[in-house]
């Protein structure tokens, strides 16, 4: 294992996460008294649906499954992601610090169902406060968006199509079960976007090509 690390060195780009994961359960652990609160009309049109905690629990294997394969089979996609969602997942934490958000959309629970306990669990560790930008839908851009413009997967069509199932449930949970509003889901993506442009623009891109990537059928190689 030592030998293999040796030789993609690359991959030890991956242990940023500690150092994001430091700070986030710093701020956590002192949360500060929101000086806003997000909400916009489409949150109230927006029913609760604790059915939506299961796509939002995929997060949890969908990013570490993406990221290892790419640490294994793609070493520029790899890279980039790791760019994307950690300079994103950063500079989340340092709008936290500086302009702490919260929320005010979460109603008692009144289902008795699995998936209903799995809300009440998620609730009870994780307060309705730093949510904008949504951490969670912005790595979730990230890693479609490094599918998509990843040249190891060719033109698999199908792949990329699968990502964007997936990550349209993810996202599209994050306000049905109430822990973002509408408007994290946008800046998440609006950051990843953006992150993905500033990519490109340095590999000697065009930025209008982020947008093309967007789509499984926009990718050329």
């Amino acid at each position: 294992m030592r030998l293999w690390i040796k030789e993609h060195k690359y991959c030890l780009a991956g242990l940023y996460l500690f150092v994001f994961l430091a700070g986030f359960f710093a701020l956590e652990a002192a949360p500060a008294e929101p000086k806003v609160i997000i909400r916009c009309a489409a949150d109230d049109w927006i029913p609760f649906n604790e059915w939506f905690v299961l796509p939002y629990a995929l997060w949890y294997l969908w990013v570490p499954a993406c990221m290892l394969f790419f640490m294994l089979r793609d070493r520029a996609a790899y890279l980039e992601l790791c760019f994307i969602m950690f300079t994103g997942a950063t500079l989340c934490l340092a709008v936290y610090a500086v302009w702490p958000n919260g929320l005010d959309l979460r109603r008692e629970i009144t289902a008795d169902n699995f998936c209903a306990d799995l809300v009440r669990l998620l609730r009870s560790i994780d307060p309705p406060c730093n949510v904008c930008p949504s951490i969670h839908v912005s790595s979730t851009a990230a890693v479609h968006l490094s599918l998509c413009r990843s040249r190891s997967l060719g033109k698999r069509t199908g792949i990329r199509m699968l990502s964007l199932f997936i990550t349209a449930a993810i996202c599209v949970s994050t306000v049905f079960i109430k822990q973002h509003s509408v408007i994290d889901v946008l800046c998440g993506w609006l950051l990843s976007l953006s992150l993905t442009a500033a990519a490109s623009i340095y590999k000697g891109g065009k930025s209008c090509q982020t947008f093309m990537h967007f789509w499984p059928t926009g990718w050329k190689k």
